[in-house]
């Protein structure tokens, strides 16, 4: 079953883009007229995150997210068949010199970077913008088909895919290497009474704790990556040091940079992130208090 799927994707992965896009824009209208896929989680996000926006503002930027969405599937579908040449045509990394200037030290260093399209594309991509051993942790699919075509695709370029759900046991065989780990730092928690608490859009959201904790125990460099569209098809990503020493930091300190970081990048790209998850689903408790990290109080709880 698998190389049936394989096959039938690969082949549709041989239309040139333009093609591919009038397929997107059907599947848009699909999603977002027909089906209303998710839109009211979407409507919902937007709704927390800019209540200063009018609603035919925020229906602006659902509209933009749904076609950046679906292009988001049509783009990484393309990357099975796609070139080398291909890959760094439709993503620039602006300057990599940020982490690359960490290599000569002979330090590792991580990437943080949030749910911003296309990332999939920027997954593949990195391995020709540094001379480290590249690794990106990622969340596995119950469906195991489409696990191992996944699996298969990020690791064209050699990038090495790591399970979040072993992370410390799958990492064990780089401990030694120089490498680049790429952590998705916005991802949901599973277990809100395990994370850090902080104000994200103005309200209080649980952030995982593994990037920062990952950062501090080694004192590896951390740096932030923003991805924005130039036009369809190609993106340029954009990096920024979080810290170098993160060891030396109090705790909580860096995931707090690295959210500032994020939400800036969202009020700027605001229809680039990922609106169809339920951010906000957990509410606050007062038994979460402990893991508060903002430097303004945590508010009352419900």
């Amino acid at each position: 079953m698998y190389y049936l799927v394989y096959g039938f994707f690969y082949l549709l992965s041989l239309f040139p883009l333009w093609m591919l896009y009038i397929l997107s824009d059907c599947v848009y209208g699909l999603l977002y007229y027909v089906f209303g896929y998710r839109k009211k989680v979407v409507m919902d996000n937007l709704a927390i995150a800019f209540p200063e926006k009018t609603e035919a503002e925020r229906k602006k930027i659902a509209k933009a997210f749904y076609h950046n969405f679906v292009d988001n599937f049509i783009e990484t579908l393309k990357l099975l068949s796609a070139s080398s040449a291909f890959f760094k045509k439709h993503f620039v990394l602006e300057n990599p010199e940020v982490y690359e200037q960490y290599y000569s030290q002979d330090r590792k260093c991580q990437l943080h970077l949030g749910h911003n399209f296309n990332w999939e594309l920027a997954s593949i991509t990195v391995p020709f913008y540094t001379a480290y051993t590249f690794i990106a942790v990622y969340m596995p699919i119950e469906n195991k088909i489409f696990e191992r075509l996944l699996k298969h695709l990020r690791s064209r370029t050699g990038t090495i895919m790591l399970p979040a759900t072993s992370m410390s046991k799958s990492i064990l065989p780089y401990r030694e290497k120089r490498y680049l780990l790429a952590l998705v730092a916005d991802q949901a928690p599973g277990d809100p009474s395990k994370a850090y608490w902080l104000n994200f859009f103005g309200r209080p959201t649980p952030i995982v704790r593994g990037p920062e904790r990952g950062a501090s125990a080694g004192n590896i460099p951390a740096v932030f990556a923003e991805i924005h569209k130039v036009k369809r098809g190609y993106y340029s990503a954009r990096l920024e040091l979080g810290d170098e020493n993160p060891r030396l930091l109090p705790e909580g300190e860096l995931t707090r940079r690295y959210i500032g970081f994020l939400e800036r990048s969202i009020k700027q790209y605001p229809a680039m992130w990922l609106w169809s998850h339920r951010r906000w689903k957990h509410g606050w408790k007062e038994e979460y208090k402990e893991q508060w990290i903002d430097l303004v109080p945590p508010p009352p709880a419900d």
